[in-house]
């Protein structure tokens, strides 16, 4: 029995791990910003916090608050995500997609390292898109002022966890072991801010996707036998080289300083 933190876990994969790992024993802790959804989840090993993950300031107090209620967290995974198909500026000047779906995955993860340091097997899985080539961070405009679009926002944000997880084993001497996985097109999530046309072709294509237990279950395996080595790049069920384009150690340390600027 341990202590699981999920980051948007109120809904799709995130509700289902969440789920599943009350299932095994675990205390789970369920942040999200849909208090219905999460006040539902809550109960018996579940506890619920409300919290805007796109917010900074809310991020960091959750951090805070868990650090406090918990003296040993034994993982983190890292679902949260939504689409925008239209930019949105987060109170703190921030593109919405890059501040949910990249900086609260970063806050997370370097401020959770003392209670799950503390752990005996400590992981972190980020749910993302590791393997896909496509997109990157747009270095002279993180925040995309420009040229926005919510594909490009998507690709910049999971570009921008790839190099998370190798900064992450890079630079913050944890013994958290840092998983990087890409679920692949996954019946999950959703998908009303989306354009009708949208919204209709992915219905058309789900058909194929993945079942929600399919995509989950190697998240099971993650906490269960934390893999060795620092850093793990899983793309479906093909494990990746810590070569691959995306993990770049150069561009990983640019990143965690631009980071580190953004938030002061």
């Amino acid at each position: 029995m341990g202590v699981v933190v999920v980051s948007g876990g109120t809904n799709g994969m995130g509700r289902a791990f969440a789920l599943g790992r009350a299932e095994r024993g675990d205390r789970v802790v369920v942040l999200g910003r849909n208090r219905e959804r999460g006040e539902a989840l809550a109960g018996g090993s579940v506890t619920f916090l409300p919290v805007d993950l796109s917010s900074v300031t809310e991020t960091r107090q959750v951090v805070e608050h868990i650090l406090t209620e918990y003296h040993v967290v034994d993982a983190l995974t890292l679902f949260a995500n939504a689409v925008a198909p239209r930019r949105i500026e987060t109170v703190e000047g921030l593109e919405r997609t890059f501040a949910l779906y990249y900086l609260s995955r970063y806050l997370l993860s370097f401020g959770l390292r003392a209670a799950m340091d503390r752990a005996t097997a400590p992981v972190i899985v980020n749910i993302a898109g590791v393997g896909v080539t496509k997109g990157g961070v747009r270095w002279a405009d993180p925040q995309l002022t420009s040229g926005y679009s919510v594909v490009a926002a998507q690709l910049q944000a999971g570009r921008a966890n790839d190099l998370l997880g190798v900064g992450f084993a890079q630079r913050s001497g944890s013994r958290a072991r840092y998983v990087l996985y890409h679920p692949g097109f996954t019946k999950s999530g959703d998908r009303s801010p989306l354009p009708l046309v949208v919204r209709g072709l992915l219905a058309a294509v789900s058909v194929a996707a993945r079942p929600v237990a399919d995509a989950v279950a190697p998240i099971h395996q993650f906490l269960d036998a934390p893999p060795a080595a620092p850093l793990t790049a899983v793309d479906r069920n093909k494990r990746l080289p810590l070569s691959f384009p995306t993990l770049d150690p150069q561009n990983a340390g640019r990143l965690m300083d631009l980071t580190e600027e953004l938030l002061g």
